[in-house]
């Protein structure tokens, strides 16, 4: 009798092994697939949000931004930061953090900036070689 217990434990064991072993890949394949998506334009994000201590989405969360578009930044901002004004009674943490959002994503249209600017001169380089 003891003898099929511990081989029903010794095979529970080997299952139990064998699906951890196969999720593992499966996890370490699919760090990899995203490192390989985030490559290029995330390195320089991923810079401005250690700089800044605040995620892209973070940001557009703060501002109610959708889609990077400097007038409605602009007038977001100018907007949650009167409201927020300390001698209005509004909270200057908050109005911290609505700074600390613009900056966030000032920050990002500067990199896309730079990623469309690159982006021409490979074209254009592209098109006077051929």
């Amino acid at each position: 009798m003891a003898k099929y217990l511990a081989q029903v434990i010794v095979m529970g064991v080997q299952v139990v092994g064998r699906a951890f072993a196969r999720a593992l890949q499966q996890e370490y394949a699919a760090s990899q697939a995203a490192a390989r998506a985030r490559s290029g334009t995330g390195q320089h994000s991923a810079a401005a949000t250690s700089l800044s201590g605040m995620s892209l989405q973070e940001a557009q969360q703060i501002l109610n931004i959708s889609k990077l578009e400097p007038e409605e930044i602009q007038k977001n901002y100018e907007h949650l930061f009167k409201v927020n004004d300390k001698s209005v009674g509004g909270s200057f943490y908050l109005q911290s953090k609505v700074v600390r959002a613009k900056e966030r994503l000032d920050e990002e249209l500067c990199i896309e900036a730079q990623q469309q600017q690159q982006q021409q001169k490979q074209q254009s380089q592209q098109n006077t070689e051929t």
